[in-house]
């Protein structure tokens, strides 16, 4: 779990998506905020009014009056092998297990939220992924950015020709989806 508690004070103004409901709202210079976790390179922040945001990664520099945030995405590989060496499914999986719920410090892969993820490969050896995801709740209005996550992180892999991900709520989730380390993270076993 990442959770710094960090309190920081935004050097310029910067938009953020309000949690849960998904609608954008600017966050004003010199508002201070508590990092509530940095995971998947974006971040989700606590105001003292009560409100939470995730903030992009490409505004990781709002976050410190210094040089900002590092906003690195992906973990390193646990071998040492760069991701030119794996499969293009692998590569594809890896960039779903960086995409993070921002309420929830796990990834989307081991929420149990990607129920389906089909790689093809063109006749000029590129690929076409058809994605079916899920969300927590289907009224949940962070449904969008978890897509647009899913679709730009594809989009920029090497080879990656097209992308569609398609929501879909049946089955229904619910916790038996989640992967043990998931439970065991969030304190469900």
């Amino acid at each position: 779990m990442n959770l710094d508690r960090e309190v920081l004070k935004l050097n310029r103004d910067v938009v953020g998506i309000q949690i849960p409901s998904g609608t954008s709202g600017m966050l004003a210079s010199g508002t201070e905020v508590v990092l509530m976790q940095k995971l998947g390179g974006n971040f989700t922040v606590y105001t003292h009014e009560g409100m939470m945001y995730r903030i992009d990664a490409k505004d990781a520099d709002a976050l410190n009056s210094g040089a900002g945030k590092d906003s690195a995405a992906v973990p390193s590989d646990k071998n040492g092998a760069t991701s030119m060496n794996k499969t293009m499914e692998e590569r594809v999986w890896d960039e779903l297990r960086s995409c993070y719920d921002p309420e929830i410090p796990v990834n989307i892969v081991e929420l149990g939220l990607i129920y389906q993820c089909k790689l093809e490969q063109n006749a000029d050896g590129t690929y076409r992924a058809d994605v079916q995801m899920t969300l927590t709740a289907p009224g949940c209005g962070m449904g969008d950015v978890l897509k647009s996550d899913v679709l730009t992180k594809l989009r920029n892999l090497p080879g990656m020709a097209s992308v569609n991900v398609d929501m879909v709520f049946d089955p229904a989730w619910d916790q038996s989806k989640m992967s043990e380390a998931a439970k065991l993270q969030l304190g469900l076993m």
